[in-house]
């Protein structure tokens, strides 16, 4: 299991870490079963009629179903010391609570009011392209993609990209190898690194390869709410 220094350690490294195993397959073919269900989501999204891939995702509506609501309370505070840390080495005076409620108590209060987790379906020849999270004013500077279906079994091609463009260089891409059940914690927007002069920052921004066959799904865990 990954610890947390670990995870601090790749994050401040790679821009993403991965959390192996944090979901059981049982775990993962319930919440991907609720892709097909109409109740508890409050919209869908088809890629290809806004120019973001080929694919689809729905949004959850709140209530979040229990085991996505335990996962948003329980990562938060994993990362809310890093989040905090990183607006700090950059100069950014935003802080975050130590509680996810406190903070989506602040989002709501500068009107953004519609939950963001979600879950993504991919088919064969199916890709999301490279992009961020962002959603209005209030952006929490690290999300948590989780992948439900089994590569090699129920899916081949379709990995998670992550790019990252340093000033005055050539952008950087890495392709982070998932399991069922894995996570991938990932910077949303920008995040500190350090060069010989001190700390700069650096955008970044993450997608999916193309999907070879079959089907794939994702949960998406992101800690801000939209407009």
């Amino acid at each position: 299991m990954t610890t947390d220094t670990s995870l601090e350690a790749d994050l401040d490294t790679h821009g993403c870490a991965v959390l192996p195993a944090l979901l059981t397959p049982a775990q993962c073919r319930d919440l991907a079963a609720l892709y097909g269900q109409e109740e508890g989501f409050r919209s869908r999204v088809v890629m290809a009629r806004h120019g973001f891939g080929k694919g689809e995702y729905r949004y959850f509506s709140y209530p979040l179903p229990d085991p996505v609501q335990h996962l948003r309370e329980t990562l938060y505070p994993r990362l809310v010391g890093i989040a905090n840390r990183w607006n700090e080495t950059l100069g950014v005076a935003v802080r975050y609570p130590s509680r996810h409620s406190e903070y989506l108590a602040r989002c709501h209060a500068a009107g953004q009011v519609r939950p963001t987790p979600l879950l993504l379906q991919y088919g064969a020849g199916d890709y999301n392209c490279l992009h961020q999270d962002l959603y209005g004013e209030h952006v929490f500077p690290l999300q948590v993609a989780i992948l439900l279906s089994a590569p090699g079994e129920d899916f081949t091609g379709g990995e998670f990209v992550l790019t990252e463009q340093r000033p005055r260089m050539q952008s950087r891409a890495e392709v982070v190898p998932l399991r069922q059940g894995d996570a991938v914690v990932f910077a949303v927007h920008h995040r500190p690194v350090q060069g010989t002069r001190g700390p700069y920052r650096v955008t970044l921004r993450h997608g999916v390869s193309r999907l070879r066959s079959g089907t794939r799904h994702t949960l998406g865990v992101i800690f801000h709410d939209a407009l």
